[in-house]
């Protein structure tokens, strides 16, 4: 038995990829990995007790090349008796349209095949051929580019409501070579893998040689610490997870932080609960990297009580204090001013009314949602408007003024909420009260006539 067999044959039982009764689809695309592991898997099929079939996709860069590789693995599965299914699509035209890159195309386009190949069959697992030195430069890109998961190529993964497997990951590409000279497949070799523009080829023709000569088994050890590092990871997400209800809330396409929480939690549980808020964001589709979560750490744990961070893809994370928000909503400030005369009232357009009643006795004179209006001093009508620069307040009980600026930094309201907040003037623009925060100077004693200005809801802050 060669070399090959006997890895596949231990790879596969150590891992439980296989069990009687699967039926499995293999990748193809007519090179040495994928046509030694479609020749192996149908070869023992009797013996796994499982069906196997094949898809092909051509991507159309090669023109009549790709083709004939499409028409090779055809006649592969029709001499060997593997149900096949082949598609063309053209992946230069589909990048025009979405105005995507490549790689990122290329790997959508064959997904999609690939889930459209399992329907057709009804299989219940796709094995792929990746091997041994591909987890090597995995693991190594990983690590040289910062990637915010560094747990290499898994051996197995849930994909489409089935599952993905990789019974080559304990080969090497010598390996693969041998079985493929051994049993005469004659596989058709990509021009595009010996090209030193790809990042990959870089990797696989200056980095790999080296590990191998300093050890050969290097595959091995690579293989093991993918495993180990994933195993790692999936205890310290669920201790993560466990612990998330205290510093995280979700919303759609938001999530808030609650910061004093989420410091006392253990660096490495830190990183990893960005790292999920990302996730569930982003939806596991758009890449980010260590560097964004350090950033975040440095935001959330910095001495400033406010500032904000732009992240790929249009999200935006923002301090506030003692949260921090995490939204791809844009920030524009909605402007207004509503006019209010006696008897009327208008609505806030961020929820509630104000109302203006003649007489009405509030319920409490210090109450925070009532203001007591005398229209012989106070100019009518009276205006609900966005703050302005420079705005300031003569206090209830104070000398002098304020800004409304350095109101809403003590009260530590946040950015987004100031430039929604109601700001109450008279009609010559004098600021007169800003609910839930401050009172000015002119509002009427209880025992004088006036008329009672009335805040009816509790979506300000503090309600």
């Amino acid at each position: 038995m060669l070399v090959f067999e006997e890895q596949m044959k231990r790879f596969i039982k150590q891992h439980q990829l296989i069990e009687k009764g699967d039926k499995i689809a293999v990748g193809v695309s007519g090179g040495p990995d994928s046509l030694a592991l479609l020749h192996y898997l149908s070869s023992y099929r009797d013996v796994f007790g499982i069906e196997v079939y094949a898809l092909h996709l051509d991507h159309m860069f090669r023109g009549e090349e790709s083709f004939s590789e499409l028409q090779f693995v055809e006649q592969f599965c029709y001499k060997h008796a593997i149900p096949c299914y082949t598609k063309q699509v053209n992946v230069a035209t589909v990048m025009d349209i979405q105005s995507t890159g490549l790689q990122e195309t290329a790997r959508q386009i064959r997904y999609q095949f690939f889930q459209e190949g399992m329907r057709k069959f009804s299989t219940n697992k796709l094995a792929l051929a990746h091997h041994g030195d591909d987890q090597i430069e995995t693991v190594v890109m990983q690590l040289v580019k910062g990637a915010s998961v560094r747990t290499g190529i898994p051996v197995r993964r849930r994909f489409a409501e089935r599952e993905i497997i990789r019974p080559m990951l304990g080969l090497t590409k010598e390996m693969i070579e041998q079985y493929c000279l051994a049993k005469a497949l004659d596989p058709r070799k990509d021009p595009s893998n010996d090209q030193l523009y790809y990042t990959r080829n870089r990797f696989r023709h200056h980095l790999l040689p080296f590990f191998k000569q300093e050890n050969p088994k290097v595959h091995e050890h690579f293989q093991r610490f993918s495993e180990e590092m994933k195993e790692d990871d999936q205890f310290l997400n669920e201790l993560t997870e466990a612990i998330m209800h205290k510093v995280f809330k979700k919303n759609g396409t938001s999530a808030k932080v609650q910061i004093n929480a989420f410091v006392e939690m253990p660096l490495p549980l830190q990183r990893r609960a960005i790292h999920l808020i990302l996730n569930y964001l982003y939806k596991g589709k758009i890449a980010f990297s260590f560097i964004h979560i350090q950033q975040i750490l440095r935001l959330l744990k910095g001495g400033l009580s406010s500032g904000s961070l732009d992240l790929p893809n249009g999200l935006k994370v923002r301090r506030e204090y003692d949260q921090c928000v995490f939204s791809f909503e844009q920030e524009s400030k909605q402007e207004y001013a509503l006019a209010l005369q006696a008897g009327e009232h208008v609505t806030w357009p961020f929820g509630g009314q104000f109302k203006l009643l003649a007489d009405e006795a509030p319920t409490s004179v210090h109450s925070d949602y009532c203001f007591l209006v005398d229209p012989d001093s106070v100019k009518l009508p009276l205006y609900v408007r966005t703050r302005k620069q420079g705005d300031k307040i003569s206090p209830k009980g104070m000398n002098g003024s304020k800004k409304l600026n350095r109101l809403f930094i003590d009260a530590k309201v946040p950015q987004i909420k100031r430039d929604q907040w109601p700001i109450i003037t008279d009609r010559d623009g004098e600021v007169l009260w800003v609910p839930r925060l401050k009172k000015s100077k002119y509002e009427a004693e209880v025992t004088s006539p006036h008329v009672t200005l009335i805040y009816t809801s509790n979506h300000l802050l503090g309600g």
